[in-house]
């Protein structure tokens, strides 16, 4: 189906549902770059939504490694399912139900991709540190003010280290009847950082 290894499978390509997030291409190509994944890994992608986060991690940490895929979310886990089988991936696992409950059960992390919560992202962001390896990277998507301010704040008093906060604003280009026009996309902050 995708036959490439560098990231950015178009959104088109997934299996969608209204009212199941899905995090856009170009954004989800600096997340998965920002995660530095190496075969053999295991990831988290918390608030998985449609799985497009864990269809792309899963292709670089390849068959060795294991994402596990967490949303509250039944529709979401169905459709992480779908896109899984659509894209041949045998390394996603689902896991359904509170990630603040969920996180405690799961074996400890490489990396860690933390998106739509609910507004739990701080909490999240605590209880990922302990699932963390030493070295991890964890990445976090951010739409509101104020969880990038929570969230920085988290990761200083856990005292992660090389935190990068790159805020994405895309505009895609659209047909009209007299040309092309660029429509913008909400921005989004992504923010990197590696545990001591």
């Amino acid at each position: 189906m995708w036959k490439f290894k560098t990231p950015g499978i178009p959104d088109e390509e997934f299996e969608r549902a209204e009212k199941v997030p899905i995090t856009k291409e170009e954004v989800r190509v600096v997340q998965i770059s920002k995660a530095r994944l190496k075969p053999g890994q295991v990831v988290y992608d918390i608030g998985c939504g449609s799985g497009s986060v864990s269809v792309e991690a899963a292709l670089q940490i390849e068959s060795s490694g294991k994402v596990l895929a967490v949303d509250y979310d039944e529709n979401a886990i169905e459709l992480t399912k779908k896109n899984m089988e659509k894209f041949g991936l045998s390394n996603i696992s689902t896991v359904h139900g509170n990630a603040k409950e969920k996180i405690l059960e799961l074996e400890d992390a490489d990396a860690i991709f933390i998106g739509g919560t609910g507004g739990d992202t701080k909490q999240i962001v605590e209880l990922s540190e302990n699932k963390l390896k030493p070295g991890g990277r964890i990445v976090i998507g951010i739409i509101l003010i104020e969880t990038l301010y929570s969230v920085l704040q988290v990761l200083d008093k856990l005292q992660f280290e090389s935190v990068d906060i790159t805020q994405v604003t895309i505009s895609k280009s659209r047909k009209t009847s007299t040309g092309t026009m660029m429509l913008a996309r909400n921005p989004v902050t992504v923010i990197s950082a590696t545990k001591t």
